[in-house]
């Protein structure tokens, strides 16, 4: 369905990759909506009401992952604190399929999943509703006609400022230089202060800090990670 009021939105990037397991189409098929957020998409919640993040999660402080990936860290830290409520974003079905696999297994039940764009979801989130965000080895896009593509531009950071509580801590993962450039020229025009207090503050993982298999990925291919960490101010 067609809805006047929908913006425009280009998407860039895979949405399948290569054909799922038959356990991974029954994840899908049985999990997913029953961990669904909420009345995300634009079919569902045409208005864009926001989304009642306390019947949700009844009360809790609430995270949001962008891009999961094949969901070990939010997993990660659904487990690791039980007394927080996580979202995950992915438009990456095999990913989202690959997370809902990892749920049965850590029986864990304060994490929801929306499998699409990050967009729709800040679409309906309240604003100052979210209390730590995460951007972990997004998409580099490497040529320079691409980087406005990526996240770290005001499209994106604008409505993720809008959405985060005052105070409230944005973590960036990435092992891409120009990528660390583009964070630190962007991000805090968005409305963050960098934390680091020392020149090696971006080289080191964050305590609480699950290693994830594109991280391992750009160890074995001789790429120096790096941790920023940003406050909404």
């Amino acid at each position: 369905m067609t809805h006047p009021d929908r913006p425009h939105r280009n998407f860039y990037g895979r949405r399948k990759g290569k054909h799922l397991k038959q356990s991974q189409e029954s994840y899908l098929e049985e999990d997913l909506a029953a961990l669904s957020p909420g009345a995300v998409d634009w079919d569902a919640n045409p208005t864009r009401e926001n989304l009642d993040l306390d019947a949700l999660f009844g009360g809790k402080d609430v995270w949001l992952e962008v891009g999961f990936g094949g969901g070990e860290h939010v997993i990660h830290q659904a487990a690791a604190n039980p007394d927080v409520g996580i979202i995950g974003c992915e438009p990456y079905i095999n990913g989202v399929a690959m997370l809902l696999g990892k749920i049965r297994r850590a029986s864990v039940d304060n994490l929801r999943i929306y499998p699409g764009d990050v967009r729709d979801m800040f679409d309906v989130l309240p604003d100052a509703s979210i209390s730590k965000a995460f951007l972990l080895y997004p998409d580099p896009w490497p040529k320079a006609r691409h980087h406005r593509r990526r996240f770290v531009t005001p499209e994106h950071l604008e409505p993720l400022a809008r959405v985060l509580k005052p105070g409230a801590e944005f973590r960036v993962a990435t092992d891409i230089p120009d990528y660390v450039r583009q964070t630190l020229e962007e991000v805090p025009g968005a409305g963050f202060e960098w934390l680091a207090e020392g020149p090696e503050d971006w080289r080191k993982p964050w305590a609480d800090w699950l290693s994830t298999r594109y991280e391992q990925k750009a160890l074995r291919e001789g790429r120096v990670p790096h941790y920023l960490t940003f406050r909404r101010r």
